[in-house]
């Protein structure tokens, strides 16, 4: 990777405190040596386009960078952990006919709160959980509860593939089962979005960023607290 995405960060002191819920993707950090950049917390009307429509929703983020993309998306798993049935990973989505890398995630997985048969798929790790939940028909909600940006260093660069530093974009998400029940814990970090997708997918259907009552949540979602959760 080139010496441009040398993290300015490692070994010093951070801008700000990391929050707390960063602990998951801070764990997959520590492997590489580097310091987690900072994550600069966003309220999602200050997230810009085309970010916002990808991000402030309370849609699966894979079934979203389909739509945007107008591909199938894959998944590459670039490491994992599993203690009995809490299974993290971190991972890479790409588009199948370019192979362009389209978000670098990091996720736990409640395993036993899943069908035995969308387990089973996980655990193949050929198939983005998104694509699992939506083809096996789980029941689930998807929660936002934050959004930020950070400054691309050596690891999410190389991740992402990316030519040189910039801002990135992400959320950190929660999933909850039919009976409310944490099932998966998620934050993602999209990579850069060039001009001319943009402008692809302008010709497309506007993707609501929020629901009609104007919440990051959906309707069914408005008598649930927000939900922090903390990491082991």
């Amino acid at each position: 990777m080139p010496d441009m995405f040398t993290s300015n960060l490692a070994g010093g002191r951070r801008a700000r405190p990391i929050p707390s819920w960063a602990a998951l993707l801070e764990r997959f950090y520590e492997p590489t040596g580097l310091s987690l950049p900072a994550l600069e917390e966003l309220k999602g009307a200050e997230v810009p386009a085309p970010y916002q429509s990808l991000l402030v929703h309370s849609r699966d983020m894979t079934p979203t960078l389909a739509r945007f993309y107008g591909q199938v998306l894959r998944l590459r798993v670039l490491g994992r952990e599993r203690q009995d049935n809490s299974y993290k990973r971190e991972v890479i989505l790409w588009l199948a006919e370019n192979e362009k890398p389209v978000e670098y995630g990091v996720i736990r997985i409640h395993l036993e709160r899943l069908p035995q048969a969308a387990r089973q798929l996980v655990l193949e790790e050929k198939r983005p959980l998104g694509d699992i939940l939506q083809g096996e028909s789980v029941p689930h909600l998807s929660w936002p509860q934050a959004f930020f940006r950070l400054k691309a260093d050596a690891h999410t660069g190389a991740a992402l593939g990316l030519r040189r530093p910039g801002l990135l974009y992400g959320r950190r998400n929660v999933l909850l089962d039919g009976s409310r029940q944490l099932l998966a814990e998620v934050i993602e970090v999209l990579a850069p979005v060039a001009e001319q997708e943009f402008a692809a997918s302008r010709s497309k259907p506007e993707l609501r960023a929020t629901c009609p009552t104007g919440s990051p949540a959906q309707v069914n979602h408005r008598k649930l607290r927000r939900m922090w959760v903390s990491q082991p």
